[in-house]
């Protein structure tokens, strides 16, 4: 998984990146959780995400938001790591024009900035958010969310309770059009500690299942 150093709005940042053999696969960017609390682009579920992808043919990358690692910057309440990823997703474009789709997946603060970049970027095709902070952002911002996706929540969370996130699902399984594919770890806390293979498990079924759907849909026009 070769370095890559790109340019942000704030300075040079690092990433992991693999480019997929096959001509025009897939996109996903994948984002850590909060800089201040130790999130960076080598933590176990980010890495366990990066790989799902690779394992299934995207192109996938995986980066440290500024301030972080090697990367420039200092931290910046959001609003500047929204910018981050949104510099990540721009690189990966420019060095993949015909690319077929695009996902982005983030857990904990990755998620928030993944969802935000949703918002922002039409082009994006699926999404996965792993124990989004729901009881501590507002994420009303997702009206409408444009598409559906992978919502995960560990059952004994203590940072982000589970029945907060399960609110969050089902405010965007009421919008038209979407649909939240959302799954409960059991015995699961916010670290995740003994479940980043069933976190990559559950991406690929789920990202599998969107995918198979659409060439089916597409076959039968």
């Amino acid at each position: 998984m070769p370095e890559v150093m790109f340019a942000g709005p704030d300075g040079r940042l690092e990433g992991r990146y693999h480019h997929s053999s096959a001509p025009n696969a897939p996109l996903a960017l994948v984002l850590h959780p909060h800089p201040l609390h130790g999130g960076t682009m080598n933590n176990r579920i980010t890495y366990a995400m990066y790989r799902a992808f690779e394992k299934m043919g995207f192109s996938v990358m995986r980066y440290n938001s500024r301030g972080v690692g090697r990367s420039q910057g200092r931290y910046d309440g959001g609003i500047g790591e929204i910018s981050d990823a949104a510099a990540a997703l721009d690189w990966m474009q420019m060095v993949n024009p015909n690319a077929s789709g695009l996902w982005i997946a983030g857990y904990s603060f990755g998620a928030f900035v993944g969802m935000q970049l949703l918002m922002r970027r039409p082009e994006i095709t699926g999404w996965i958010s792993v124990a989004p902070p729901a009881n501590y952002y507002d994420f009303g911002f997702l009206a409408p969310c444009p598409c559906g996706g992978l919502m995960i929540a560990g059952e004994n969370d203590e940072l982000v309770p589970e029945p907060a996130v399960r609110k969050l699902v089902d405010k965007l399984n009421t919008q038209k059009g979407v649909s939240v594919d959302y799954r409960i770890f059991k015995g699961a806390d916010h670290v995740f500690a003994n479940q980043a293979e069933q976190v990559a498990e559950a991406l690929e079924d789920h990202v599998s299942t969107v995918m198979n759907r659409k060439m089916l849909a597409l076959a039968a026009d």
